[in-house]
């Protein structure tokens, strides 16, 4: 030994002894160093020489600390540390947890070797010697290169080898298995560790719930959360807040406020996260009245409203048209601190677009901009929809041609909108142009741009265009899946049918008109009554009165028949190939808006054979369909089905139930389902006024149909030309020729442009009026 030469990278290793290893054996003798370092030296030369080979060793035992400082030289590779370490003879040295832990960070840098050494160590050496420091490193290696197979394994052989894994250990776990979508490993794993009688802290459980809410894992979500209540881990103020707004966001609102009475029964201060969840919950439950009373409990508890209690609220009432209500609630957000961000703006311009307030739109539309507000694409969708929806096409076209020139701010959704308002107008040949555009300038034709173009060539009888269809989209796999779905749907409405069933009703109507009034009211079969808020509050500190009375009933919301505040998908978004109930409802519009109610029938009677599920836009469809064309019986059948399926409505059902009450004469019975409509916590547009007030007018109750009119723009929404159509035709023909009048005035004041529909009642108009001119000469003669 005496006579090794220390070449320059000893000097490295001498340098970094010192500064690492000597630390590790303070007390040791001079002579014993300095044999210790050049031991060192020789062993590190012979490593570098002769990486895969063993070391010449001493017969001598070997310290810890010479161990050691090799394994933390940066100058050799991991393997060759490993093959070091296990080269050493049992008889001349015994490993410490410290040369463990320099030994497992070295191999770090392949995690692949971890698990294996780790099984190594825990049966030469036994759990003892991994410290909770060394297995974290392990872990938490493991869980970065996403190894969750081998960090479970891992603790498994911790735990099998009579160790006792820190509960934080499991924790890692989960969470690294959440952040990196693997949910359901997730799910399993915290049930397998709650077995063990290892309880996980409020943070992992809190972290799990809120990757399962984020994923729609509403199952999973509750098996969680019943597992955390019955071994009695406990929610804290975050965990009640992830679950009132997974609930809420869920349409559960009885479970959301039956929590939030739970938090405030367990004397936990809910805090603005909290209230901000049970206004989301509202809202999203079309309880938007009872959300603006919570709002305005927020600005007195203390707390204030933040910009997510004015994005909430605003989103909501301008989705249940309260456009009034949302410029107020927006007022008060510039007043305070609070700045609207794009969200804010954009659900605002929606909500104003449907309300007809053009004006307004595109004001707010100048105010985005001049508040440094970034327009986004989906501010930009809803100005060219909310143009067009708005009878001003011109000015829609010109801002859809002006982005296309700068090549910004458009997507596929954008030329999808312009296509089917082109298809609207009866323009297939310019939609056909745009789909060309669309598909050489690389953006996703996808199947709902596609059945709007085949909807307007089967609406304008242009089949000839269809293979210039073909040809625009030809690199998409869209059009030939379409025609061969095509083919064997006709296929099978060719197929013989039994007699005996085609003679028997699809929708048989077997009940009166008092159930179907019972479906539009649950409350009226059960003998239940509305909700009473008019309780004794119990707690005279609280932040929250009307809260609390919400959630001391929140059993009332648990069999309430749910108002859907999303419109109805034509089409399911899905993968090309595959073509469900969505498909379906596209050929059944085709076929229900060219008059074939037998064919859409078949169609529907069909797929519910095989299994598939109807939606709510399919029986909208064909409730309205028939409702048109008269056949009012077959339309409660389908309404009983409707119910029989599913457990909610949306507001195009209420707007068929009041246009085939309409055709039965019973106006005073479509009143009776607006009053329900609105205590339910539904909501009127502008299409559900309009069949309404026709309705009410037809049946001579022209004071009712005033009295609605005035309701529509008190609540924020501007009247169009169809509303002042019908006000103007329905007293025109009851001989209220003044009050006639007075709406056209109104209707040209208000800057609505008349249509053909106009010429032809004011033609019945001036009719009425020479017939009481002549009528007022003809007494005055006979005066006379």
């Amino acid at each position: 030994m005496r006579n090794v030469t220390l070449p320059v990278f000893v000097s490295v290793a001498t340098s970094r002894y010192f500064s690492s290893a000597a630390v590790a054996a303070p007390n040791t003798s001079s002579s014993s160093s300095l044999s210790n370092l050049l031991l060192i030296a020789a062993l590190t030369k012979s490593l570098h020489q002769n990486p895969n080979s063993k070391p010449p060793l001493p017969p001598t035992p070997i310290s810890d600390h010479v161990v050691i400082v090799i394994l933390h030289n940066s100058t050799l590779p991991s393997s060759t540390k490993l093959n070091f370490f296990l080269s050493l003879d049992p008889k001349n040295y015994t490993p410490s947890p410290s040369s463990y832990t320099s030994l497992f960070r070295s191999v770090s840098e392949s995690p692949s070797r971890l698990l294996p050494l780790l099984r190594h160590a825990l049966s030469t050496s036994g759990p003892s010697f991994i410290t909770p420091s060394t297995f974290s490193l392990i872990l938490n290696t493991l869980l970065r290169s996403s190894q969750f197979d081998s960090a479970i394994a891992a603790l498994d052989l911790l735990h099998r080898s009579g160790g006792s894994p820190d509960p934080s250990f499991y924790s890692s776990i989960v969470i690294a298995l959440t952040r990196n979508s693997q949910l359901s490993l997730a799910v399993y794993v915290f049930h397998k560790i709650l077995e063990g009688s290892v309880y996980l802290d409020s943070r992992t459980c809190n972290v799990l719930m809120i990757g399962l809410r984020k994923a729609g894992m509403q199952k999973e979500f509750r098996d969680v959360l019943d597992e955390i209540t019955v071994r009695g881990l406990g929610l804290d103020v975050v965990g009640y807040n992830v679950c009132i707004h997974g609930f809420g966001c869920w349409g559960e609102l009885d479970i959301a406020l039956k929590l939030f009475r739970e938090m405030k029964q367990k004397k936990m201060a809910p805090d603005l996260c909290t209230y901000n969840s049970v206004v989301k919950a509202l809202c999203l439950a079309g309880k938007i009245k009872e959300a603006l009373v919570a709002y305005e409990e927020i600005k007195t508890s203390g707390y204030g409203p933040d910009v997510f209690t004015y994005r909430t609220v605003i989103e909501g009432c301008c989705k249940a048209y309260l456009v009034n209500d949302a410029l107020k609630v927006f007022g008060e957000m510039e007043y305070s601190d609070a700045r609207g961000d794009t969200v804010v703006y954009n659900s605002l311009l929606d909500g104003l677009f449907k309300a007809k307030k053009l004006k307004d739109a595109c004001n707010l539309f100048e105010k985005m901009s001049l508040n440094d507000v970034r327009a986004s694409c989906y501010t930009y969708n809803i100005m060219i929809d909310g143009l067009f929806r708005n009878d001003r096409a011109e000015a829609a076209f010109e801002l859809f041609c002006d982005l296309k020139k700068k090549r910004q701010f458009v997507d596929a959704l954008t030329y999808s909108i312009v296509v089917f308002h082109l298809c609207r107008q009866c323009s297939v040949d310019e939609a056909l142009e745009l789909v060309e555009e669309m598909e050489a300038r690389g953006f996703v034709v996808d199947i709902v741009t596609v059945t709007t173009v085949l909807i307007g060539l089967h609406k304008t009888m242009r089949w000839d265009r269809a293979e210039r269809l073909m040809k625009c989209v030809k690199n998409s796999n869209i059009i030939p899946n379409i025609l061969k779905w095509t083919t064997n749907m006709e296929s099978t409405l060719k197929s013989p049918q039994n007699k005996e069933k085609d003679f028997t009703p699809l929708f048989p109507f077997t009940c009166n008109l008092s159930n179907i009034m019972g479906w539009t009211n649950p409350s009226h079969n059960k003998g239940g009554n509305d909700l009473d808020l008019d309780i004794e509050i119990k707690d005279g500190w609280s932040l929250s009165p009307f809260m609390d009375q919400l959630a001391e009933k929140s059993e009332y919301f648990k069999d309430l028949q749910k108002f859907s505040v999303k419109k109805g998908k034509r089409i399911q978004e899905k993968e090309t190939n595959s073509f469900d109930i969505g498909m379906v409802n596209s050929y059944m519009t085709i076929f229900l808006r060219r008059g074939k109610l037998s064919t859409a029938c078949k169609l529907y009677e069909i797929f519910t054979e095989m299994g598939h599920k109807p939606v709510m836009y399919t029986y909208n469809s064909l409730f309205s369909s028939f409702v048109k064309k008269g056949y009012v019986n077959e339309a409660w059948g389908i309404l009983q089905k409707m119910e029989e399926r599913l457990s909610s409505s949306d507001i195009a059902t209420y707007n068929a139930i009041v246009q085939g009450l309409g055709k039965i004469g019973k106006a005073d019975l479509a009143s009776d389902v607006i009053d329900q409509l609105v205590k339910k916590g539904g909501y009127m547009d502008i299409k559900m006024y309009n069949t309404t007030i026709h309705v009410l007018g037809k049946g001579g109750r022209l004071d009712d149909a005033t009295i609605l009119f005035k309701q529509m723009t008190g609540s924020g929404i501007n009247p169009d030309v169809v509303t002042f159509n019908i006000l103007i035709e329905i007293h025109a023909k009851a001989g209220k020729v003044k009050e006639a009048y007075k709406f056209l005035r109104m209707m040209l004041d208000a800057g609505c442009s008349p249509n053909h529909i106009t010429d032809t009642i004011l033609d019945f108009l001036e009719k009425e009026i020479e017939k009481m001119r002549f009528q007022k000469a003809s007494m005055k003669v006979d005066k006379d």
